[in-house]
Order: structure tokens, then C-alpha cells, then sequence
């Protein structure tokens, strides 16, 4: 049954906004990975998702707001059910590893999806990055990390509004970047946020 339900969430994403999928810098691949993408509204994890063959959709686990997604016992199912989140809290406790289950994925040879920008953006500008992603990619070196710019998600449900309109979006996937030796988180946060940017205007094939 649940399966159901994950295979006609998926449908349901894909007849109402598209969810094409561009591969501009790499080919799909079930291993793991570490996908990141531009975040402008609550459909976006959906679409990301809808956006990935099916072989890649069952190993990839998207991270989701717990303030949001964890509010009624009805987001938590589409969630942690329907699409496998994991569910972090975006303020956590001090001395605590909020990442931890992030990395026990990836410990398992299972991918990951998140929103660097840490929260949704009003505007179709890319926020700042904030430095789990550079946790993570100094923690797992030998792991590629995939940027994605999904186009018209703003539009289709804006921060504030319940109203979804259908408009097509498409998912563009980038080249896949690491951590260099010795680099520096900010260096790292600007040139991971500028691999997405560069995928706005299209990006670049492989």
C-alpha cells in the first residue's frame, strides 16, 4: 500500500507541474550521491523527486523541515512515507548533530537530497548557503555532490500561498562538484551556490 501511494504521489507531481528532468552535467546513477538544489517552495522536494528515475528515486532520501513537515499526522505520512524524508529541525539543541541521520544514510550507501538555502526564498534570488552541505562533503570526500536549479517552483506554489497553479517545471542537473583539499568552507558554500546559479541560465552539458 505504501508503495502505492509513493508511485501515485509521483504521478500526481508529474501530471500537475511536469517534473522534466535535465541532465546537463552527469547521467542518472544510483549510487550515492549528495543532490542540492535551490529551495523556492513546499513543492519542490516533490518535484525533485518525481524529476528522478525510479532506480535513483528509491535509494534517495530527501531532508525536510520538521517546523513544516512534521506539524499533523497528515505531512508526516506524505513524508517520512510517501517520500522517505528525513525530517531535521532547523533550530537544533545546542551540542547536538542535527546531520547525524544525513550521515547515517550516506554510511549506507544510500543518497541524499537538501536545500542549502535552509528555508524558502520569496524571490527567484539563490540565498546564501548555509554549512551543513560543507559538513557533509568534508565528512564523505569520495562522495559527488549534484546541483540541481528547478525552474518556476516559486510560481507554482509562492512562500505563503496554498494555491497551487500548474505550470510546467523542470529539474536541470549539474555537474558534480567535491570538496578540494584545503578549501574553505566559505569558498566552498559560494562555488556549490554558483554551480546552481550556473544552471538557471541553462547550464552546461557533459
Amino acid at each position: 500500500m505504501i508503495a502505492l501511494i509513493r508511485r501515485l504521489l509521483v504521478l500526481f507531481v508529474r501530471i500537475l507541474v511536469g517534473a522534466r528532468s535535465e541532465w546537463r552535467g552527469c547521467a542518472p546513477d544510483p549510487r550515492r550521491r549528495i543532490y542540492f538544489a535551490n529551495h523556492n517552495s513546499h513543492v519542490d522536494t516533490v518535484a525533485v523527486m518525481a524529476a528522478l528515475p525510479w532506480p535513483v528515486r528509491r535509494l534517495t532520501h530527501p531532508v525536510a523541515a520538521r517546523d513544516y513537515w512534521g506539524t499533523n499526522a497528515f505531512r508526516r505520512f506524505i513524508a517520512e512515507k510517501g517520500l522517505r524524508a528525513v525530517l531535521i529541525d532547523r533550530k537544533p539543541p545546542p551540542d547536538s548533530n542535527p546531520l547525524e541521520p544525513l550521515e547515517r544514510l550516506l554510511e549506507e550507501g544510500r543518497s541524499i537530497l537538501i536545500f542549502p538555502e535552509g528555508t524558502r526564498s520569496a524571490t527567484d534570488e539563490i540565498a546564501p548557503f548555509r554549512s551543513g552541505i560543507y559538513r557533509l562533503a568534508c565528512r564523505f570526500p569520495d562522495v559527488d555532490l549534484v546541483p540541481i536549479h528547478l525552474d518556476n517552483l516559486q510560481r507554482i506554489l509562492p512562500k505563503g500561498s496554498m494555491l497551487i497553479v500548474p505550470i510546467t517545471c523542470t529539474a536541470r542537473f549539474g555537474k558534480p562538484l567535491r570538496v578540494e583539499p584545503g578549501e574553505e568552507k566559505d569558498a566552498f558554500l559560494a562555488r556549490a551556490r554558483a554551480a546552481v546559479i550556473d544552471l538557471a541560465d541553462g547550464g552546461h552539458a557533459a
